[in-house]
């Protein structure tokens, strides 16, 4: 089965928000993107409950560079309060991903599991830069999405060897993907090796917390073909 995509995203900001650094409402970005964030980006671009992304690895091209802005955040309370929000500045990545069949979803999907459709569906959406808008990590960082060959051009640290981080969040094992009744958090301890990361299958991850038990909640249909709407959008 056709299943795996390459595509390169970029834009002037990122916020991969560290949750250590929300303590007083301030914001700081993790140094790389998440596993979660970069999973974003590829439901952005075309998702269907029929399947699920799995992000395989991605490669920085361009030197991790921060700015920090001054920020006016609304209070529950009324008003605003001044924070400090520190961005990744001019990132751009390349991705290799691939999707695989959900298997937790109710039987009524399985004539919707069609060798090439969603493949080729996918292609399409990556070179019209995504069916929906594009963030890195926040929604005030707008990114942009275009085709591209995994490994072409060059890169900030292609000879840069190891590059090693500390722990840091991977993703969320959410019900309906994991057929379990929990939210659960995943963690990892990540680097860079000549500027590629090789991101770990979710169900890899060792270190997980259970944050709350949770339902899946149902999908309600549009009753839209993707085929037709793809047609459109040719």
């Amino acid at each position: 089965m056709e299943n795996t995509v390459s595509f390169k995203v970029y834009g002037r900001y990122a916020l991969f928000t560290d949750p250590l650094s929300k303590i007083g409402g301030d914001k700081c970005s993790y140094q790389i993107p998440t596993y979660e964030a970069i999973k974003g980006i590829a439901r952005s671009i075309y998702w269907k409950p029929t399947f699920i992304w799995v992000i395989d690895r991605i490669r920085v091209m361009n030197r991790i560079r921060t700015e920090s802005k001054n920020i006016k955040v609304p209070k529950m309370t009324g008003g605003n309060t001044l924070a400090i929000y520190n961005y990744l500045v001019d990132v751009e990545y390349q991705v290799e991903a691939h999707f695989e069949w959900n298997m937790f979803r109710d039987d009524s999907y399985a004539e919707d599991r069609i060798d090439g459709k969603h493949y080729e569906i996918a292609k399409r959406m990556i070179a019209k830069g995504g069916r929906r808008d594009v963030f890195l990590g926040a929604r005030e960082c707008q990114a942009y999405v275009k085709p591209c060959i995994f490994g072409e051009g060059t890169g900030e640290y292609d000879n840069d060897g190891d590059l090693i981080f500390g722990m840091m969040f991977h993703g969320f094992d959410y019900p309906e993907e994991s057929g379990k009744n929990e939210l659960v958090s995943r963690f990892w301890r990540p680097k860079i090796c000549n500027g590629i990361i090789e991101f770990p299958r979710p169900e890899d991850c060792e270190i997980r917390k259970t944050v709350r038990k949770m339902n899946p909640e149902p999908l309600k249909s549009v009753g839209l073909k993707e085929e037709a709407l793809a047609n459109e959008l040719d």
